[in-house]
Order: structure tokens, then sequence, then C-alpha cells
């Protein structure tokens, strides 16, 4: 007898019960999130040290030239800003100090955490090993320690992982059933992260969900993605360099669809002890990128280089296990998607050069 699929529509679901904290939310993900839970009525508290997203830090960085300096500082402005007019709360704390989580733990008194804080780049995290495992490894044993307090409120821990935790696909695609296979600090780092909360659950009876993304792209992004790095490439009259080609495959997903996914995670209860996938699930070559921004921007430069060996081979995540128990469908292929990211960045360009 076939399983029949559990339905929820995402306009029903509702987190007006709810007081969430995003530990590292400042970033492309968490403020997205942040404005997409406040829709759904829940109450946010970003916990973010600024350290990565930090105004003054684009300001005075030397090695962008001003167009994209403006670009990037408006880019932070408009997070802010957002986040204000939909009434999220942010604090300027960082989740590895003890003392300080802990007094804002207490008066907030969440019911639910979702774990951000990270390095987003893989490729930096490997140049900074110690950053990059202090900051997932040590906010999260500091979110587990209060979670699991007698007097916690907190009933799930979310956790963002990545789709590199995988390492090599061995084929086409992968499902959350296939053996992780981590190479690098970036994705060690995740399954590090994976691994503490399935023991806090076990150990504390911690309930958790575990997010694995893949090949994020959207507004105000300045995290360095190769969606991101193409285009300003692109406006700037620099060549974008397909590695190996551009015949390399990444599951792009649209920052849109993986906060649907997420909220759906943090407002269903069958979402709980679970890992999921949360991506388009479709695999595009690189390259198609190139032909989308070719569309809207004219003169594209490209430049075939060989293959990134520290980059693991990657395809498609399959996302069935979000689709039986969340209902889960994406909205976004990379012809819609992607499309309107680059016509949007041209114009916050354009913007930026002509004030």
């Amino acid at each position: 007898m076939e399983k029949k699929q559990i339905r929820y529509p995402y306009s029903d679901l509702t987190l007006d019960k709810e007081r969430v904290l995003l530990v590292g939310g400042a970033g492309f993900i968490g403020h997205n999130l942040a404005l997409e839970l406040r829709r759904k009525g829940a109450e946010v508290l970003i916990l973010d040290n600024l350290q990565i997203n930090n105004i003054v830090n684009v300001v005075m960085n030397t090695t962008l030239d001003s167009v994209r300096r403006r670009v990037y500082t408006d880019f932070l402005l408009e997070r802010f800003e957002l986040l204000r007019s939909v009434g999220a709360e942010m604090t300027n704390v960082d989740g590895r100090q003890m003392a300080e989580f802990a007094n804002v733990f207490s008066e907030y008194e969440p019911t639910k955490v979702v774990h951000l804080a990270a390095i987003s780049s893989a490729v930096t995290a490997n140049t900074m090993p110690g950053l990059a495992w202090d900051l997932e490894i040590n906010s999260l044993r500091n979110i587990v320690e209060l979670a699991r307090m007698k007097d916690s409120q907190v009933n799930q821990i979310m956790v963002m992982s990545s789709s590199t935790v995988y390492g090599d696909f061995e084929g086409e695609s992968v499902d959350e059933h296939v053996r992780p296979r981590p190479k690098g600090v970036y994705a060690n780092g995740k399954y590090i992260v994976e691994r503490m909360v399935r023991e806090a659950e076990r150990l504390y009876g911690l309930n958790y969900t575990i997010i694995r993304p893949s090949a994020l792209y959207g507004e105000r992004c300045i995290s360095g993605r190769v969606s991101q790095k193409f285009v300003e490439n692109a406006l700037m009259g620099k060549p974008l360099i397909l590695e190996g080609g551009g015949n390399s495959r990444l599951d792009f997903t649209y920052i849109q669809d993986l906060v649907e996914g997420m909220v759906r995670a943090l407002s269903i209860k069958e979402a709980m002890s679970r890992t999921f996938n949360i991506t388009f699930g479709n695999a595009r070559n690189i390259s198609e990128l190139v032909k989308i921004i070719k569309d809207y921007i004219p003169n594209v430069l490209v430049e075939e280089r060989a293959p990134n060996t520290e980059k693991p081979k990657r395809g498609t995540l399959m996302i069935n296990h979000a689709r039986e128990h969340l209902a889960f469908e994406p909205s976004y292929p990379l012809e819609v998607g992607y499309s309107q990211y680059v016509k949007w960045y041209v114009t916050q360009w354009e913007k930026a050069k002509n004030d």
C-alpha cells in the first residue's frame, strides 16, 4: 500500500507561539530566515558578534574597489533596515562567550534555537581552521549546554549543515541515507556539528533538525559564492572562471526556497530528529550561470581552467525526504531564481556607480 504523503499548505503554517533565537543570524541565510519567521508570527532574536557581517570591515577593506565597497555596504544596511522594519531584534553577542550568551538566553527564554554561526566559504575555512571550528563547534557547545538546563524551554535545535558533508559524490545524486565522507575544514566542521546534536538528543532528549543546503544564491549575499562572483566579474569586465570547462554540477538553490524549507522544518513535528536536504533537487552545470548572465550583461568574458582538486565532486541532492515529511516543493528553478537575482544585482550595481 502506497504511503500517503503528508500535506502542509505553507500559508497555513504558523510560529506565533515560538521565540526563535538565531545564533550567528546576521548573515545571508540568517537575515532572510528572520524575515520569514516574522511573517509567520514568531518572535525573533538574532545573536551575532558581527565579526563577519560587519559594515566597518567592508568600509575599511582596501582590497575592494569603490563600487563593490558601496554595494556591500548597501546590502548590509538593507539587511538591518529590513530586520528593524519587521520587528526582529538583534544583540551584538558572541555565541562562543558563555557568560554573555547565558545572560541573553536566560532573559529571552527561546523555544527554538537555530545554529548558523560559521565561515560561509569552504575555501576560506581551509585557510582559517581555528576560527572556522571555533565558530561552529564552540557556539553549538554553548547552545546545547544552555538548552539542556532544567529551566530551558527549548523544544528544537536546528543546525545549518552543508551538502559538502557528503564529500565526493559517487554517482549523480545523494540522499540522506548516503554516509557522509567530508573533506576539508568546512565540511568536517559541519559534520561534527551534526554528530553533536544527535548525541545531544540521545543523552539529553533535545530535539534536533539538520539542514543540508547546496550552492545558495540570492539578494544581499556578500559571502563570495560562485553565483555572486560570476555576476560581479561580469559587471567589472573580468573573466568568469570555468574550472574544468564549467562541466562541474551544483544543485543551485535560491534563498527563498531554503528559508521556506527551514520554516517548514521549524513548524512541523515530523521534522524532529531528522536530517533534510533542502535544495532545488536538480544539479546544473556551472556554465549555465554564464548563459543567464549574458541575458543581462553583454560581452561576458569566459576563461577555462583546470578543476580545483580541493572542491568535492557534487551533483543533485535528492529532496524526497523533505517532500515526504515537510511537503517541501521548491519554487525557483535556475532560470527563474538566478535570472531574478542577476537582474536585481545589475540594478544595485548601477545605483552604486551613480551615487
